[in-house]
This record gives structure tokens, sequence and C-alpha cells, in this order.
């Protein structure tokens, strides 16, 4: 049996409305602007990081690396293979990790443990890695794409130098002080000022290209090889700031479910690969003719009196790029929380229209000092650079391992055939991370630190959870013998629907019992809901509810929801038929168990973990708000679990 939902699958265009075309604009504001921002500052980190000579040579080798990224990480690896990879229309490294996790029954939690041995447990700690690594980026992009715009400013005039860190900060804490209004109303901007941008970027590629022809020969992959044969060390070296020219590959993926993989193959291939291309080169054009443009080569594209309006633009640019990691920071949050790797936290919907624009306020609030004490700390967009790569590379990295046992699994891709297309791929992904490896020491260290925090926090708290669900599931009693007792006692039955939320299905809630325990009375109707979280991004409407009659007036249903959607029981269960009578949701009496969490001596975990959970266990938001459970009807049962 099946209740209604508002929660119903969509395709991406169905989502957002309109067609390809409008998709793939809308695409261009929010999927590209961290790659679209690069040209910034990614060529002159290449050669000032590296001491590279400045020399024609290098200029044409160095965009023939980046032209060759572009295509065989952006156009290969992420648009014709990964991006295949969906997850009910859904991407990014969580929707990737859950489409290689055994299938789990939402009625048998009790052996999760034991379908997560072995490769899935591998599978299932890359992916929470990669995750982690996420945050990182999301801290370090903001910071870097605002201080490299805000940076053009001291080429238009030496009177803004000292103003460069404060307008940075003034703009960051602005953006992220908006964020609880919701990006509704500013995302309408993103695709037209995008459109300007790299159109702009293409136009002053193109105007060097015009002056120096030759540049074109940068495609043919001889000049990357002369550049490693060059000087092979520093070429070595370089790649590692030659990657910044991807660093938004993996937005690709995880905003697929926005978009559709169409529309942002489209706004690709029409009109963003174009554009980069034309201004990389452009400015190895320029590069090879002027070496002392090297101090900001984005900048010297333009002429003096456009480079004030360019930079007014590029700080527009970065601020939309900047948009996207945040919008992503706090969609990955919601993700991990329903996966039960983070603490529940409060999570706002911004909009009435679209279940996906959420607000996380500890989130924006701690990215928010991250950036602002990344900016202080590094100070210049070209120190910053040290500390950015090295995340996205191990990122990468990770989902081509991913992508691997999807192919296998999944696509019923034999061994051989998924080595000889996706070893290629990894071994240019390795080249990256190898090449970023030495940055560690100058900055690369920061992501990784917050990488590890966080990998150590999530699975403190995933190994904490199962703990307590161990712990209690030794007491408990399956729903139909506490029934068959209930019956045998005569308990007295009193008017009224309870509502008891418990995650095991069939089994007894631990506030039941203890209801039975001290008061010898129950409700008319008890409705016992457990809340699964399926593997699937969306789960359709018609598997969203499932009920059933376990004794006289008892019932259990299991309510799923997809690893993308937030769980509103009150909007899901008001108006289905419970017992041939409509269930009056908001009328109803919700009895919640709230496990006050001791760490003992009994084994588990170790015991600075097990502090470190009770500490999680104790910050994280209540049942009932994150259920959106109304406050008024709520019971707390409170117990002790010792783990």
């Amino acid at each position: 049996m099946s209740g209604p939902s508002s929660d119903t699958p969509r395709r991406p265009g169905e989502r957002h409305g309109g067609g390809k075309f409008a998709l793939a604009m809308g695409a261009l504001g929010i999927v590209y602007g961290d790659i679209g921002t690069s040209p910034i500052y990614a060529l002159r980190e290449a050669f000032d990081h590296n001491d590279l000579t400045v020399d024609k040579a290098n200029a044409y080798g160095v965009a023939s690396i980046v032209f060759w990224a572009l295509v065989v990480i952006i156009s290969i690896k992420y648009l014709l293979l990964v991006m295949r990879a969906d997850n009910h229309g859904e991407g990014g490294i969580l929707a990737l990790t859950a489409l290689v996790l055994p299938k789990r029954d939402p009625q048998d939690e009790t052996r999760r443990d034991d379908r997560l041995k072995g490769v899935a447990a591998v599978v299932v700690t890359l992916g929470v890695f990669g995750t982690a690594l996420l945050y990182g980026d999301g801290l370090i992009t903001p910071a870097i794409s605002v201080l490299s715009a805000v940076e053009g400013f001291e080429v238009a005039t030496t009177a803004a130098k000292d103003w460069v860190i404060p307008v940075s900060i003034v703009i960051l804490v602005g953006l992220f002080s908006v964020q609880r209004r919701g990006t509704g109303g500013i995302a309408k901007v993103f695709g037209p000022v995008m459109v300007v941008w790299f159109a702009v970027l293409g136009l002053l590629g193109l105007a060097q290209i015009i002056q120096h022809p030759g540049v074109i020969e940068a495609v043919l992959p001889t000049h990357a090889v002369e550049f490693f044969t060059h000087e092979p060390l520093k070429a070595f070296l370089a790649l590692g700031s030659i990657f910044l020219v991807v660093t938004g590959g993996e937005a690709l993926y995880a905003d697929m479910g926005h978009f559709g993989r169409r529309p942002i193959q489209l706004s690709w291939y029409a009109w963003v690969f174009p554009a980069l291309v034309l201004n990389y080169f452009g400015q190895a054009a320029l590069l090879g003719d002027d070496p002392t443009a090297i101090e900001s080569p984005f900048y010297r594209l333009a002429p003096d009196w456009a480079i004030t309006p360019l930079a007014v633009l590029a700080t527009m640019a970065t601020v939309i790029a900047s948009q996207a990691l945040i919008s992503g920071a706090f969609s990955l949050t919601a993700q991990a929380i329903q996966l039960d790797y983070i603490p529940r936290l409060a999570i706002r919907h911004t909009s009435s229209e679209h279940s996906g624009q959420i607000y996380v306020p500890l989130v924006n609030w701690l990215l928010m000092f991250g950036c602002v004490g990344l900016v202080l700390g590094f100070r210049s967009s070209a120190a910053l650079a040290s500390a950015y790569g090295i995340a996205v590379t191990a990122t990468m990295a990770i989902t081509t391992l991913l992508f691997y046992r999807v192919v296998r699994l999944r696509f019923g891709w034999s061994a051989p055939k998924a080595l000889l297309i996706l070893t290629p791929l990894m071994l240019v992904d390795l080249a990256f991370f190898a090449a970023n490896v030495p940055k560690i020491p100058l900055g690369g260290w920061f992501p990784l630190l917050v990488a590890l925090v966080l990998v150590v926090q999530m699975t403190t708290w995933r190994r904490g959870r199962d703990l307590v669900a161990a712990r209690l599931r030794r007491a408990e009693i399956p729903i139909r013998d506490m029934v068959a007792r209930v019956e045998r006692t005569n308990v007295m039955r009193v008017p009224g629907t309870a509502v008891y939320l418990f995650k095991d299905a069939y089994a007894t809630p631990t506030a039941l019992l203890i209801n039975l325990e001290h008061h010898s009375v129950l409700h008319e109707r008890v409705v016992l809901i457990s809340v699964q979280v399926s593997e699937q991004a969306l789960v359709p409407t018609d598997q969203r509810l499932a009920i059933e009659e376990v004794g006289v007036g008892v019932f259990q249903v299991v309510l799923v929801y997809g690893f993308m959607e937030g769980s509103d029981i009150v909007e899901a269960m008001d108006g289905v038929e419970i017992g041939g009578t409509p269930f009056d949701a908001r009328g109803a009496t919700y009895f919640l168990g709230d496990e006050l969490v001791i760490a003992g001596k009994i084994e588990g975990m170790h015991p600075w973990r097990e502090q470190l959970f009770v500490v999680l266990d104790r910050g994280a938001d209540s049942a009932s708000r994150f259920f959106k459970l109304p406050p008024d009807r709520v019971v707390t049962v409170g117990t002790h679990v010792e783990i």
C-alpha cells in the first residue's frame, strides 16, 4: 500500500522547466562557475609558482597541456563517461558511492554491517574521504576566486593594493550573509552574467591569437612533449598549477541532477570549451611575445581602459563560482546526513518550488570563517594556489576508482575493457596528484587536514550510531510479540492516535516499551513509523510508503526517502488511510526516543572516539525538527545508552 507524497522524482528538465537551451543557460551559471574563473590565475601560477622560464616554447607547451587536460578530463572522463553513472538522474561522489553499495532491504537493517564488509567497506571509505576532500575544495575556491578577481584592480592602479584584502573579506562576508535568503532570485542572473563572462574570455583570447596565429599549433601534443623535454622537473611540477584549469570537473558531475547530462554537455561544447581554449591560447600567445606579462597574463589581455571593467566582471563571475561551491556544500551536507555520516543539523528550505534549494546555517558560517581565515592567512591568490589542487586531484582519482566498480557491476563491462579505458584516465589523475604533492608543505596540508578531521568525524559518527543501534537492539522485541503480550494482559486502550518513530522496522520502539512499563496503557491506534534512506537519490512516489497492520489497532509504516530528499513525515503521512481512517498527521501525538549516550568500558571504539561521538550526539539537531514534526505534539522519552 502507498500514500501520497510531494517528493515525486522528476527528470532534471522537469525540475527547472524549459527546454535544453534554458537548462544549458542555467548550467553556465552554476556548473561552470569554478572552471570558468580559472583563467584568472591558472597560467600565471604555472610559471610563477614553479620558476618556469617564460618563453615561447614553454608558453605553447603549457597551452598544449591545458588543451589536452580539458579534452581528456572534462570532455572524455566526465562528460562522456562518468556522467553516464547517474543515480536516478543525480550525480556526485556520494551518488556514485551509493551505486556500488549492496542493495539494502529497508526492513532488514540488522544485517547492514555484514553487507558493508570487504570491498564494499573500502568503497564506502573512499566515498567518505572523497566527500571530505570536497569540503576542503569548498573552502578554498571562494577565497582564491574572489582574491584573484579583486587583485585585478591592482593591475589598473597600484593605489588599490592595500584594499585587496579588505575588499575580498567584505565580498566574502556579504556572500555568506545572504545565503539564508536563498539563491532563487540570484540564480536568475547567474546564466546571463556567465554568458557575458565566457564571451569576454573568448574575445580577449581571440584578439591575441589573431596577432600571433602560430599559437594554434599548441593543439598538437608534440608541444606538450617538447615542454617536458625542455625543463623536465619544472615541467612536471608545473602540472600541479596547470591542474587548476580543470578544478571544476567534479561540479559537472555533482550538478547533473539540477540540469541533466545533455544541457551540461551542450553548454560545454557550444560555449564554455571554445571560450576557455581561446583565452588560454591567447594568454600563451601574449607570454610568448611579452614575457613581462607573466605578472598578470589574464588582465594584460585587455587594453588599459578595460582592466577596471574586466576586474568588476571577474569579481561578479567569482562570486557566482563561489555560490556554486557553497550551494554544493549545503547539498553535500544534506546527503551525508541522510546517509547517516553526519549528525542531524538544522536545514532550512529556501524555496517552496525547488526542494534542492536549502540553507545549512552551521555549514554556512563555518565556511565563511574558513574562507576569511584563508584570505588573512595566505593574503594573495598566488600563495593560496599552493593549497589548491591536492584535494581535487585526490577526489578525481577516487571518482575513477569508484567508476571502475560501477562499470563492472552496473554496466557489465569486462575487466579488460574497463582497465583499457580507465587506466589511462587514472594515470592522468595520478600524474596531476603527484605534481601537487610538493604543494603540501606550502599550503596543500590545509585541505588534507580538513578532510582528515571530517573523515574522523564522519566515520566516528557512523560507527557510534551502529553501536547505539546494536545496544538498543539487544533489548528489542519483535512488534508482533509485543502486540500478543498486550492482548494477553488486556492493557487498557485510551482514545487517540500515538505515533512512535523508530529506525528498525517491525521492532518495538524503546519509547513504547517504557510507556507500557510505567503507564500500562496503549492508544486506540498506534502507528510505528520507520524512516529509511535508500541508496537511490530519489524514490518514486509509489515506493515511498508501505503500511501493514501488525495487531489490533497497531500499524507499521515504512517511509523510504532518497538520500537527496528531505524527510517530512507530516507532509508524507497527512491524509493517508490507516485502518480505514484518514490519518491526521497534525493532530497525532508523536513519541520520540531520546538516547543519552554515555562513553563506557564496553568494547566498541577507542575511548577518545567514544568521547567524540558523545559530543557529536549531544550537538545534533533534534529529531522533531529534523523530521518537521509539530512541536506541540511531541513527547520525548529518554533512555541511557552506554557505548
